[in-house]
């Protein structure tokens, strides 16, 4: 199991529009793509939000070859449509992990 984490720093100004974005639209966009079987929306905790707030995403894939479709297949245009809505105002990093059992 694979989990593709986005981390994304938001300004305060976009933060419920952005929200509703997350749920409504943009999540549900990404796992109707089939790469993924669930996801886990969180808030981080403990951070400086002086200039917005720290969320999550946690995607969860089968396999690496589910991933790399999601990347290759549906990643560029998902994340243009979040730079076109957003622009500057938010910024995103991305990791791999892997489950350890």
């Amino acid at each position: 199991m694979l989990i593709y984490n986005v981390t994304t720093k938001l300004s305060w100004p976009i933060h419920e529009a952005w929200l509703k974005w997350m749920k409504e639209k943009h999540i549900p966009e990404i796992l109707a793509t089939g790469c993924f079987t669930d996801a886990r929306f969180v808030r981080l905790l403990d951070t400086d939000e002086a200039e917005g707030p720290t969320y999550a995403v946690q995607f969860f894939a089968e396999t690496a070859e589910q991933y790399q479709k999601y990347l290759d297949a549906h990643a560029p245009l998902l994340r243009k449509e979040a730079m076109e809505t957003w622009g500057e105002q938010f910024i995103s990093f991305r990791t791999l992990m892997q489950v350890v059992n």
